[in-house]
């Protein structure tokens, strides 16, 4: 199985999406974030991340006469580089962007299920922009996202700090 099949099941996206920024968790923790997915299917595509190396087991114990395991992700197994994307046909690169906007869209989803959700309290957002930008220029945009956002990726949980999803497209327009 390649790396984008593996990565672009929506079961398992979520399994890796959960991990960010939030370090080791259990596999009794990774189930109550995703108690929506039913406990055999969600250790069928633990067992396949594992398997593949995305995810690690760290520490294991016995609770109740089961083995619970401690899992990490391997953020560098965790993505597609370069290399791999430019390897996919146009049919995986739709089938990939339509996972990814089906996760947004399930995210916001779940947010909205709460029922105690205020968008401008949450700082909840979503827009498109335009700009006219050369490939030097968007390469220079690129290099100051980053820099904007990886010092705060780097932020550990804390008091008065939220976990917040941060997703990005970058694409030319059709015309």
């Amino acid at each position: 199985m390649t790396l984008s099949s593996l990565l672009l099941h929506p079961v398992r996206l979520r399994v890796v999406q959960t991990f960010l920024g939030r370090g080791e968790l259990t596999t009794a923790a990774l189930g109550r974030h995703l108690a929506d997915v039913p406990p055999a299917t969600l250790y069928r595509h633990v067992n396949a991340l594992l398997e593949a190396g995305v995810l690690e087991v760290v520490d294991e114990r016995k609770v109740r006469g089961a083995v619970e395991r401690t899992l990490v992700l391997r953020t560098a197994r965790a993505s597609l580089g370069p290399d791999e994307a430019a390897t996919m046909t146009t049919e995986e690169h739709r089938r990939a962007f339509a996972v990814f906007v089906a996760g947004l869209i399930g995210d916001l989803d779940r947010y909205l299920a709460r029922g105690d959700q205020d968008l401008a309290r949450d700082r909840v957002g979503y827009r498109q922009y335009a700009a006219h930008l050369t490939d030097e220029e968007m390469d220079e945009f690129i290099a100051d996202l980053r820099a904007v956002i990886e010092p705060r990726l780097e932020l550990a949980p804390g008091p008065g700090r939220r976990r917040r999803l941060v997703s990005h497209v970058l694409m030319p327009d059709a015309d």
